[in-house]
């Protein structure tokens, strides 16, 4: 199920998990009358708030007991001026056993970039991984990041993603392709691939789905990056550019599991079924 990085796991472990929750959550808000939503998750949808979709449990309680189960102890929650209710319910209603929750405010959706740079502070000096808020990834790919011994991500099998996740094929064309070096370091990242690039890929060509460990130099190549055409300042370009100028390297980790994805009101109902009875502890 992984491949690459795992032969070169050093365990030199890492305790320190950042979550990405800032997004405005347009999609989620958009309506849906095909969607199957209880009304507290169309409630919770109105707010495009993602994370905190009630799927028996909200969604980021998963990812939090996922991260646990992984072995990280600090998770950072990067929201919004405007999310004190996420505030509210990991410090007063329902505050997790087994991790220590941080915040860091990012102060306007400027971008996944500009959403890292806000957890600066608590990554301090020391290796961290980066995850959204709207995706439950195996605990095997959170795993193996946090022992990798240096920066890295987990890239996921296209065909592999499609069999085992609840995203549509339509959506996981539009993922990002990585090229990935015969060392087994990422080369670069073709962002929304044309039919051609997909065509050129190899039907186990591995994407990307935000799940990276990164070092302290990712600050320095998100400070830096330009803003994209829609204004934003971008996490994979941060990367690219941490790459071209010899800031960092990233091991890479195949996944061939799945993932679970929150985007849309459509997606609910798929998720509350597939967690279904699962345990969870934060």
């Amino acid at each position: 199920m992984l491949g690459y990085g795992t032969r070169d796991l050093k365990g030199d472990a890492i305790e320190k998990a950042v979550i990405l929750a800032r997004g405005l959550g347009t999609r989620m808000r958009r309506a849906d009358a095909s969607a199957q939503l209880d009304a507290h998750q169309a409630a919770a949808a109105d707010t495009g708030i993602k994370a905190m979709i009630p799927v028996g449990r909200p969604f980021l309680d998963y990812v939090l007991s996922g991260l646990a189960d992984a072995g990280y102890r600090e998770v950072c929650l990067v929201v919004g001026p405007e999310h004190q209710s996420v505030r509210d319910y990991y410090t007063i209603q329902s505050p997790p056993e087994r991790t220590r929750i941080s915040f860091a405010t990012q102060k306007e959706p400027l971008g996944t970039a500009d959403a890292v740079l806000a957890s600066e502070e608590f990554a301090a000096d020391e290796d961290f991984l980066v995850i959204n808020s709207d995706n439950d990834y195996p605990v095997s790919a959170l795993e193996a990041l946090r022992r990798l011994g240096e920066p890295g991500a987990v890239l996921f099998e296209r065909e592999a993603l499609s069999r085992n996740s609840n995203i549509p094929p339509e959506r996981i064309r539009a993922f990002a392709v990585c090229v990935v070096g015969p060392d087994g370091y990422l080369q670069s990242i073709l962002e929304k691939p044309d039919e051609a690039a997909l065509r050129a890929a190899a039907s186990t060509s591995l994407v990307s789905m935000n799940c990276w460990r990164f070092s302290p130099s990712i600050f320095a190549a998100c400070r830096d990056v330009p803003r994209s055409v829609r204004g934003e300042l971008e996490l994979p370009k941060a990367v690219e550019l941490a790459i071209a100028r010899g800031d960092s390297r990233f091991r890479v980790v195949s996944n061939s599991e799945g993932v679970l994805d929150i985007s849309t009101r459509g997606d609910v109902a798929a998720v509350a079924e597939r967690v279904r009875g699962r345990k969870v502890r934060p």
